[in-house]
């Protein structure tokens, strides 16, 4: 079987959880011995890894940019090395440029054999460094999120998931919610993540987001939403919770930046929001039309299943495996990469 090694900061992130460990059963089924471990937080987790990738076909690290005598390492060791990522780590989570996270990331690009990237505004940065990059995008399990239950008669539950670190743009959208709230007395903000917004002026239920409960929180909601600003940073999102919301069957509203923008059709499988009044009418509009909520949920749906399923994106990443192994046998091709 073709071993395969993924590293990353840990077992628990989320990137180990999207764009690694969910594949392991299907690159099984397809011949592959899939391993994953921590490259992070002491010296004896990365004698490990290191001791590990030179028994692996295949390296795969996961957004992380090495310290450099362990890259050095790491390249030494690893006969294939391919480097995922799914954030604009190049540059400060404000999308400020950065030359420091930029060296960094060039660094590590330049000494990998293959780069995968969660989209296109990733792939075209780290093609600036490496000629062999290819987009993979971010997937959910779609079964999953096929839950039936019982939508609220008496409230009309717009959902948001994710966590603190993201709450911002939540906040942003909040002056839109609230015109929207003055039309319709009923709203209630769904809020699945690890925090509450007391003070939204509009009614809130918060939910502490779980594993097991989150694909029943979001198909028992009316609509999924998904502001965001637009800047480098936020362009290298690869719009997880928006297909999470379309594998649910929700319709969604998101604001036209990055990702969101590419994944929601206005009119088809969602509703596009730049500004306060958009938010509000979009609003309006899904929570007066009951129809097109079902007939843009179940066009998102597709979407998830057709673009952003596991099975979908496995076929992509294991044609890259597939494609390593014959540039690279035994760690002895020339890297056709850039300066």
């Amino acid at each position: 079987m073709k071993k395969i090694l993924f590293l990353s900061k840990g077992e628990f992130s989320a990137s180990t959880r999207y764009r690694a460990v969910q594949f392991f059963a299907g690159l099984s089924r397809r011949g592959c011995e899939s391993a994953h471990l921590q490259i992070s937080g002491g010296l004896s987790n990365y004698l490990a890894a290191l001791k590990a990738a030179g028994d692996a076909e295949i390296v795969v690290v996961l957004r992380r940019v090495l310290p450099q005598p362990i890259r050095w390492l790491l390249r030494r060791r690893a006969r294939t090395l391919i480097f995922d990522f799914d954030d604009a780590i190049f540059c400060n989570s404000d999308g400020s440029p950065s030359k420091t996270r930029m060296r960094r990331f060039r660094e590590m690009v330049l000494m990998s054999d293959h780069v995968t990237a969660g989209n296109a505004f990733l792939a075209s940065v780290a093609a600036q460094f490496n000629d062999n990059v290819t987009v993979v995008p971010t997937s959910v399990d779609v079964t999953r999120y096929k839950v039936e239950c019982e939508q609220p008669t008496d409230s009309f539950d717009l959902v948001w998931i994710g966590s603190s670190s993201t709450r911002k743009y939540l906040a942003d959208a909040l002056p839109g919610l609230r015109e929207a709230y003055k039309a319709l007395p009923n709203m209630r903000l769904k809020i699945i993540a690890d925090f509450d917004l007391p003070d939204a002026g509009i009614p809130t239920l918060a939910i502490r987001w779980s594993a097991e409960t989150e694909a029943r929180e979001l198909a028992s909601s009316h609509v999924g939403i998904a502001p965001m600003r637009d800047n480098d940073w936020t362009r290298g999102k690869c719009a997880l919770k928006v297909i999470q919301y379309m594998a649910a069957g929700l319709p969604v509203i998101a604001s036209p930046a990055g990702m969101n923008g590419e994944i929601v059709k206005n009119g088809e499988n969602g509703l596009l929001a730049a500004g306060l009044h958009d938010w509000a009418d979009a609003i309006a509009l899904y929570a007066r039309d009951p129809a097109l909520r079902s007939q843009h949920g179940g066009v998102g749906q597709k979407t998830a299943v057709t673009n952003y399923s596991i099975e979908s994106t496995l076929e992509k990443l294991a044609n890259v495996f597939d494609q390593v192994t014959a540039d690279f046998p035994g760690h002895s091709a020339r890297r056709l990469r850039k300066t």
